[in-house]
């Protein structure tokens, strides 16, 4: 098996760190707050405040289950349009109190049924893109398991991005990319090395400013805290629109 497929499947694997332990382990006096103010909350996109090094922050996380039960909770970590607005709903909160948003991505992708098209799911995650580049605070996204196609774009508009070794990111599955290119869903393997989706290409590309070390189930937490507080300190003395320019600068750099 490559060494890119063997990552998609520690990246998928039930026994990675969830967004919530994630951020329970990063923040203290966390509130979560629920609901979009439009049709319900959402269990897969979970956010709210909480401090790091004393000072308020904003978080959100795409939340996959662990075990059937609260899989089906989350819906495996596939958001509908309600957990795109609830995420947009903090963003708005974040920019009026002033406080960093945080986002931890770890999702297949958006779901793509009837229900979710019906509510506006397109809407809602080019929204949520336009939004992630206006914001005039600072905004860290960190890849945590999987990072799939527009569902977790929407949620990476970020000045930096940091990503999990053992993460992926990606347009989509390698099955789906596979199943597109050579009809054959069995070529995933092939795909997951043609598709360049690992933390070290990423970070080849540019795309991915750091990769947080792991070994076996155990994240460098150090690593990850002092990159956050490194790139928090580095823009607090900026104007809101140098910090949203200094965003608009790091995708344009992006090279292919």
């Amino acid at each position: 098996m490559s060494n890119a497929y063997e990552i998609v499947k520690k990246a998928r694997s039930s026994n990675r760190l969830r967004s919530k332990e994630v951020i329970e382990r990063l923040f203290e006096d966390i509130v979560y707050l629920k609901g979009d103010r439009c049709f319900g909350d959402s269990k897969t996109i979970i956010g709210g405040i909480g401090s790091f090094e004393e000072r308020p922050v904003t978080f959100i996380g795409i939340q996959k289950g662990r075990g059937i039960e609260e899989g089906v909770e989350t819906n495996f970590g596939m958001p509908m349009p309600e957990g795109y607005r609830k995420a947009m709903r903090l963003m708005d909160q974040a920019e009026k109190f002033r406080r960093p948003v945080i986002t931890f991505i770890d999702t297949p992708g958006a779901y793509p049924g009837v229900g979710a098209e019906e509510r506006g799911q397109f809407e809602a995650i080019a929204s949520s893109l336009e939004k992630m580049s206006m914001l005039t605070v600072p905004v860290i996204a960190v890849v945590i398991g999987e990072g799939g196609s527009g569902g977790a774009l929407a949620l990476s508009v970020a000045n930096k991005i940091f990503m999990f070794k053992n993460a992926v990111y990606s347009i989509l599955s390698p099955e789906g990319f596979a199943s597109i290119l050579w009809k054959d869903a069995g070529l995933a393997e092939k795909a997951a090395d043609v598709m360049k989706i690992t933390s070290q290409d990423l970070y080849d590309f540019g795309i991915v400013d750091e990769i947080i070390d792991e070994n076996g189930d155990k994240v460098n937490f150090t690593q990850l805290r002092n990159l956050i507080s490194t790139e928090l300190q580095s823009l607090s003395d900026m104007t809101g629109e140098e910090i949203r320019e200094r965003r608009y600068d790091k995708f344009r750099e992006i090279r292919g």
